[in-house]
């Protein structure tokens, strides 16, 4: 899998695009569909569509707001979702985003299904449309390196070429989609990816990182093993998810400081 880093010199911040556009697998709602691989092409639509769906979020918060939690049907934050292209265009290109256009939507619905305060049902409305038009800016991004032949392509499962640092990385990529399939409400899905990171991945790292920290193995391996996998098919929310997925990350980039550490020392030794 590629990956680029890019720096947005008008808004400062650094954004990491995920590039492996794969062809044509299942999601929950159907194929991903030809439009992923002529982004730029599609680029008026997929704006067009996230329009729509933050008015349609409006007009939910709004009915919320004048007629209460029974007069407002929030499934349809999922069924809008899950209807436009945009959808496949963001899953395929940045994994983190999606994820949190997941807990953006969910996070409005709950809000709403639980009958709070209309000052927080708007911070959640809020957190979505963020991560709506960050989305959108991401697949511009990659439609601007598709057209130049950057993007495209299966994505890699030989991971033997990667350094400890990025598999690692690829790791903790893994986990992002996992959270983002348990929003879908795909929690089988979301479960393989755990257990195939853990068994492609990170099994790879274990013996150097036994030598250096053994508990911390012990940890991760009950995390991809146990702890995660019960969430993931538990009545766990997403945020709960979440926070599991947060520590092991943080376990995972104390992982990537001891591997550092070790290849530093074999290199001083050769």
């Amino acid at each position: 899998m590629s990956i680029l880093i890019i720096k947005d010199a008008t808004s400062k911040v650094i954004l990491l695009i995920f590039c492996s556009l794969v062809s044509f697998f299942a999601l929950a709602n159907g194929e991903i569909g030809d439009h992923v691989n002529d982004l730029q092409g599609h680029l008026n639509q997929y704006e067009e569509e996230v329009v729509w769906l933050l008015k349609e979020v409006t007009k939910l918060t709004n009915h919320y707001q004048n007629k209460g939690t029974e007069a407002a049907v929030t499934d349809v934050l999922i069924d809008n979702w899950e209807s436009v292209d945009f959808h496949a265009a963001i899953e395929t290109n940045y994994i983190q985003i999606y994820a949190s256009i997941w807990q953006g939507i969910y996070g409005v619905k709950s809000s709403i299904d639980e009958g709070k305060e209309i000052a927080i049902v708007e911070q959640e409305q809020s957190n979505l449309e963020r991560a709506m038009w960050q989305a959108l800016g991401a697949v511009k991004l990659a439609a601007k390196y598709q057209q130049e032949g950057l993007l495209g392509g299966q994505p890699t499962t030989d991971y033997t070429a990667l350094t400890s640092s990025e598999t690692l990385e690829e790791i903790k990529s893994s986990l992002d989609r996992s959270v983002a399939k348990f929003a879908e409400r795909l929690p089988e899905e979301a479960t393989d990816i755990v257990l195939n990171a853990y068994l492609e991945l990170f099994e790879g790292l274990e013996g150097d990182l036994i030598t250096k920290d053994a508990t911390l193995v012990e940890d991760l391996e009950k995390d991809f093993n146990v702890t995660l996998p019960q969430a993931l098919n538990s009545s766990s929310t997403l945020s709960e998810v979440q926070t599991v997925v947060e520590s092991m990350k943080g376990k995972l980039d104390r992982s990537k400081v001891l591997l550092s550490e070790i290849d530093s020392a074999r290199r001083d030794v050769f």
